[in-house]
């Protein structure tokens, strides 16, 4: 069973799957007030407003952290309209949107948010980044 945890302050709930996480370390490096990995526990939603936190959550190069407002019904249905397709420098292919990824066995998943590909060909994940480029110094 996949881990999934919630923090919420109220408006807002913040899920992450730490199964997903490649460590970009983009959260905590952009707002440290809220996301910070020596601490337990790690993501505190107090200190920041709920838009601040919306933007960053929406920067997670994995899709490990995701959210959903507290007033919506359908809790973790937050869906994007457009899909977009950006590549990092030295880094993985990010898909922001709805996706269907289909493995080499067949099996398909379901993707929304964004959902980073491997493009060193390093990863242990594939066809999903876990950060491998940083160890290889991939660049491309």
């Amino acid at each position: 069973m996949e881990i999934k945890k919630k923090y919420s302050n109220g408006e807002v709930t913040v899920v992450w799957q730490p199964s997903k996480c490649i460590h970009s370390a983009i959260c905590f490096k952009t707002l440290p007030s809220v996301f910070d990995p020596k601490k337990r526990p790690w993501i505190t939603l107090e200190q920041e407003e709920t838009k601040t936190i919306i933007e960053q959550i929406k920067a997670c190069p994995s899709g490990a952290l995701s959210y959903f407002m507290n007033d919506e019904k359908n809790h973790e249905s937050q869906v994007l309209e457009d899909t977009v397709v950006e590549v990092l420098a030295n880094g993985p292919l990010l898909i922001y949107g709805n996706l269907k990824v289909k493995d080499k066995d067949g099996n398909e998943t379901m993707k929304s948010q964004t959902t980073a590909f491997c493009r060193c060909g390093a990863s242990k994940n594939k066809p999903y980044c876990d950060g491998s480029h940083v160890k290889i110094a991939f660049e491309g």
